[in-house]
């Protein structure tokens, strides 16, 4: 995708600096535009943990890369020791998103036969690179298979404009390129369809007024930021045609983890029967968890709710206290959508029920791992 005109993904490798990692610096957009450079598996960590990236294919392209930069760093003794303990590292960061843990364990799997170093440094490189390759085609195919929903909609309303509201950010800089929730959206802009994207904030954080708006802008898909809790009273009034949101982990029988404040998306827009979507890669399956009961939902620190950050009258980005100190917050991070509520899921082989019969059937080489 583009800033300024100017196309990049999220998480690149050059042949000038083969060991070394660059990822854009999510915490500062839409501000300022710097990119931060990983050398090691602990800055991989580091740059996950610290929410320099985020979002589920994005998470695991890194994770990816992380591994590879274990591989350079590993002792020639003891490469295949020092890769196992990396992976337990980087699977540390962040716990809710299943592309960190799936993404480091593949690139073990594909590397356990190596005999030497050279070989493993090879080999990890090139499943990190595909792994990478694959999450932005996937989401390019999300893209393909969702705008077909889209457009049902415009052609039923006569091709007036189709309003969709989505939640966090599930674009491209959440993901190597095209993004999930987004990939639908500029599929339809490409194919002259009129899109409006309603942007939830999403607090703490503020992804959505900080990337996802951002995104749209820069692309050039007509959006307008809204509060969190405004998304209810624009379906009541009929200003909501359908919701496009992503998720960080799935089980394979169709519930749905995704940033805080989804699951009351998801009951609104079934109190107003109003489609509800998710869209995904399959590597953010989650094969061995029935429940999303059961999924991990990570509780990150209070302070990203007492403050905020932003842009002063000096062009200064600052970070600032909302309330009074001492304040106690509770900050989860993550919530569960069941996937009674869910009307389908968008994969990159096509839309699918969210129970686990048809997902099993699209997906049947992983029936074995459930």
């Amino acid at each position: 995708m583009k800033i300024h005109d100017k196309h990049y993904r999220t998480i690149w490798s050059t042949e000038d600096t083969p060991a070394l990692v660059e990822v854009i610096d999510q915490r500062v957009l839409p501000f300022t535009f710097t990119t931060v450079t990983m050398a090691t598996p602990q800055d991989a960590h580091d740059v996950i943990k610290d929410m320099v990236v985020r979002g589920a294919g994005l998470i695991g392209a890194t994770s990816g890369y992380g591994m590879y930069l274990a591989a350079l760093n590993a002792s020639d003794a003891n490469f295949k020791q020092d890769m196992i303990e990396s992976a337990a590292l980087l699977k540390s960061a962040r716990p809710t998103a299943t592309n960190l843990a799936w993404a480091a364990d593949r690139i073990l799997k594909a590397t356990s036969d190596c005999l030497n170093k050279e070989e493993l440094i090879k080999t990890a490189f090139k499943e990190a690179s595909a792994i990478a390759d694959e999450d932005a085609e996937f989401c390019r195919q999300i893209g393909l298979h969702g705008v077909d929903l889209i457009k049902a909609i415009w052609e039923k309303k006569g091709r007036r404009t189709v309003n969709i509201l989505t939640h966090c950010n599930a674009g491209w800089l959440a993901f190597v390129d095209y993004g999930s929730a987004t990939a639908p959206i500029y599929a339809a802009r490409d194919q002259g369809i009129d899109v409006h994207v309603w942007v939830d904030e999403t607090r703490p954080w503020n992804q959505g007024a900080r990337l996802t708006a951002f995104e749209l802008q820069q692309e050039g898909i007509a959006n307008t930021l809204i509060t969190d809790n405004a998304g209810g009273h624009l379906m009541q009034h009929g200003e909501v045609d359908m919701v496009i949101v992503g998720t960080d982990r799935t089980t394979h029988t169709g519930d749905v983890a995704n940033k805080i404040g989804t699951y009351l998306k998801a009951l609104a827009a079934h109190d107003n029967d109003i489609p509800f979507y998710v869209a995904l890669p399959s590597s953010t399956f989650d094969w061995k968890l029935d429940k999303g009961s059961d999924i991990p939902i990570e509780e990150r620190s209070g302070d990203e709710i007492t403050t905020i950050t932003g842009v002063s009258k000096n062009d200064i980005i600052e970070r600032v206290r909302l309330t009074a100190e001492n304040t106690k917050a509770a900050n989860y991070g993550f919530d569960v959508t069941p996937a009674r509520l869910v009307s389908a899921l968008i994969t990159e082989r096509g839309v699918v029920n969210a129970e686990k019969k048809a997902i099993h059937a699209m997906f049947p080489e992983n029936c074995l791992h459930s």
